[in-house]
């Protein structure tokens, strides 16, 4: 059983100092600090764990009873019923529903109440959205704020009615003690709060979901489910999954730990190769981004950073000491700018950033319109406090290239 456990915390995103010193550095925090230091980069050194997407070897460990760390597809929700509700699913701009980004596993076993800790992000795929997004994050009544980029925050504790208290073990029997709520039949993504009136079995979380899938198959599909007899015909057919983002495991890693080094050739701003001697397409990408930007300086900063890892899409630092990696100088924001906890009224801190090549391997066109980022900034209560609520909603702060026209 113990190498059942070291496994399991090997799940985790791990923390980086975890000494007694954190919640009086807390309490400490001055609210009304101007925040000038927010605006510096990440700490140097090392510490920072980074994410990098590969197609899963086995989809059965995406299950939410494996607690995994993924991007794309549907989310593998910790508690499988209480799960956000009413506006919470949906863009503050389209009202459509949000589309699942991805999640992340990070445990802080220190606390009881967190043994077991996931954050999600969901965004609408909207590029119009994500511009009007800009004006409201700088707002500093955040919890009426329209977003179209929300994070949430769950955790559990080892002994819960959803899971068994021993780790899971990947044997074919491990399965979640807990049934989870009905989900919408197109997104699977959704609780599916609306049932077709016709069959009274395929359940939807919106309006144009139920109205998809009523053009993609439902239409013949219907009369059938309505007979008892066809109850084995299924509901949510491979259409649903072309409106979802592709799938991937996040693997993580230290960053000093990183296979990839700069090109000899330093006559080049944007020559990124990894040891292999190939060209690494998404980070050629960005770089090409920024070619134009006359905040070449601090890009170069940033270019350095991650040249030895060029494909991340993810950097994890939970210290409150850590300051995330601004690819700009611009747009940051100050401790002034980031709301308070909605529900213990606690500071919040940074704790990890997406980066952009995500979106290289969610096949997203580098069109004018499309989806596009320069960094996305999870920030959350520093003291990842507990309450009634199931996910509680944390904040993003997006940081978008300055080529990108504000509405």
């Amino acid at each position: 059983m113990d190498s059942d456990l070291n496994n399991l915390d090997s799940l985790r995103i791990t923390s980086l100092d975890d000494d007694e010193g954190d919640e009086d550095a807390i309490e400490m925090d001055d609210d009304d600090d101007d925040g000038d230091d927010e605006a510096e980069d990440e700490v140097a050194g090392g510490g920072v764990t980074l994410g990098f997407v590969e197609k899963p070897k086995n989809p059965h460990s995406l299950l939410r009873q494996f607690f995994p760390s993924k991007a794309g597809g549907v989310p593998a929700w910790l508690d499988p019923l209480n799960l956000p509700w009413g506006k919470f699913r949906t863009c503050g701009f389209c009202g459509e529903p949000l589309l699942f980004l991805l999640q992340i596993y990070a445990s802080l076993p220190e606390k009881e109440s967190t043994f077991h800790r996931i954050l999600y992000v969901f965004m609408c795929p909207s590029m119009s959205c994500l511009l009007k997004d800009q004006h409201e994050q700088w707002k500093r009544d955040g919890e009426n704020s329209c977003r179209s980029v929300k994070v949430f925050r769950c955790q559990l504790p080892r002994s819960n009615p959803f899971y068994s208290f021993d780790p899971p073990k990947h044997n074919g029997r491990n399965e979640p003690l807990t049934a989870g709520a009905e989900l919408c039949c197109w997104c699977g993504t959704w609780v599916g709060d609306k049932i077709c009136s016709n069959c009274r079995r395929a359940r939807y979380c919106s309006e144009k979901h139920q109205s998809m899938h009523w053009r993609s198959g439902h239409k013949n599909d219907c009369r059938r489910l309505a007979n008892p007899s066809e109850a084995s015909v299924p509901i949510l057919g491979n259409a649903a999954c072309r409106t979802l983002w592709p799938e991937y495991e996040i693997e993580n890693e230290d960053e000093c730990l990183s296979d990839y080094e700069h090109s000899e050739d330093t006559s080049s701003a944007t020559s990124l190769v990894p040891v292999q001697n190939k060209t690494d397409e998404a980070f050629q990408s960005l770089s090409d981004k920024f070619a134009a930007d006359n905040d070449k300086e601090n890009f170069a900063s940033f270019q350095q950073r991650i040249a030895k890892a060029p494909e991340q899409v993810l950097r994890y630092c939970r210290d409150l000491a850590a300051k995330p990696l601004w690819p700009l100088s611009i747009g940051r924001p100050t401790k002034a700018d980031i709301p308070r906890c909605n529900y213990c009224k606690g500071p919040r801190s940074y704790e990890f950033q997406i980066m952009p090549q995500l979106l290289y391997y969610f096949g997203v066109r580098n069109d004018p319109d499309s989806l596009d980022w320069g960094t996305i900034v999870v920030y959350t209560c520093s003291g990842s406090c507990d309450s009634s609520v199931s996910y509680k909603e944390e904040f993003a702060w997006v940081q978008l290239y300055p080529t990108c026209a504000m509405p």
